[in-house]
């Protein structure tokens, strides 16, 4: 499984331990193949308010952490890998294709593109979060 793959996991997952508020009591994501090396998951059937998720596993860190800007923070949220390695993978999953010598650029774009695309793989996030 892909890195993306499983940050959609781990928020979708969430969202089915706790659905957010406001919604009817069973957010349930489809079945995630493992098998699949670098699938991406399928969508969940309803939308998973993503900052709600975040929101309320950052409360539960009790530490500062700026995952709506931060892509180091938003993996350290979710309990993954932030080093430079594991980020210049992800940008490899992503398409990214500036240097990644750049970090800070690609910081950037990382963060803004696992925002769209969990929007796009059935999660609510803020237009503001996606660009």
């Amino acid at each position: 499984m892909g890195i993306f793959s499983t940050i959609m996991t781990k928020i979708f997952g969430h969202a089915e331990a706790a659905p957010a508020s406001g919604s009817a009591g069973s957010t349930a994501a489809s079945p995630i193949d493992t098998n699949a090396s670098s699938a991406t998951p399928s969508a969940p059937s309803t939308p998973v308010d993503v900052d709600a998720v975040l929101t309320r596993l950052a409360a539960e860190k009790g530490q500062p952490l700026n995952w709506r800007t931060s892509i180091v923070d938003l993996l350290k949220l979710l309990d993954m890998d932030s080093s430079l390695d594991a980020r210049k993978h992800l940008a490899q999953e992503l398409h990214y294709s500036e240097s990644t010598e750049d970090s800070a650029a690609m910081n950037v774009w990382l963060i803004r593109q696992v925002m769209q695309k969990l929007a796009e793989n059935g999660g609510k996030v803020p237009e503001e979060l996606r660009h």
